[in-house]
């Protein structure tokens, strides 16, 4: 069995259909992840022996996504070494902005690479964090190219009628 090497955790359930778009991916490119729940408001401990585990567990990247008040991706940077990819779900009340502010303000000292709301965001913290793993990986520097050359090759010249 392969141990992961990124965590993908989130805040809640809900998350859950965001956030697989960064599983997605990396099942792609044959990155082996963990999905878990870690609230940073309702489950601190939970989340505090996850960022202290981390790294002797093997993690190299954790993407965290988070909606609202959004504090789970700052506070796991605050328990960890390993980089953290964070992701702001996209909310009912203010479309996921709420959520991108208390991501992207981290105060000096905890880092937190955040991508942009929602789907997008979620599918380029895989990216991300594969691209991170790819420096080591030459096998899987190979297929995230290869990823990106299909990309590259689906976009068609000119506009096509519909």
């Amino acid at each position: 069995m392969t141990h992961p090497k990124v965590g993908i955790i989130m805040g809640s359930q809900s998350d859950w259909p965001t956030m697989k778009l960064a599983g997605d991916i990396l099942d792609e490119l044959g990155v082996a992840y963990e999905a878990k729940i870690v609230s940073a408001h309702r489950t601190p401990d939970r989340l505090w022996d996850y960022g202290k585990s981390a790294a002797a567990r093997g993690l190299q990247v954790i993407i965290a996504g988070a909606g609202g008040a959004a504090h789970l991706p700052g506070m796991m940077a605050s328990k960890t070494r390993v980089p953290v990819v964070g992701v702001p779900v996209q909310t009912k009340a203010l479309s996921g902005v709420d959520s991108l502010y208390s991501i992207v303000q981290m105060p000096k000292g905890f880092p937190v690479a955040t991508m942009a709301i929602g789907a997008a965001g979620a599918a380029n913290a895989g990216l991300m964090a594969a691209g991170i793993l790819a420096l080591q990986d030459p096998e899987l520097a190979e297929r995230l190219d290869a990823w990106r050359e299909t990309l590259s090759a689906s976009i068609p010249d000119e506009p096509q009628d519909d």
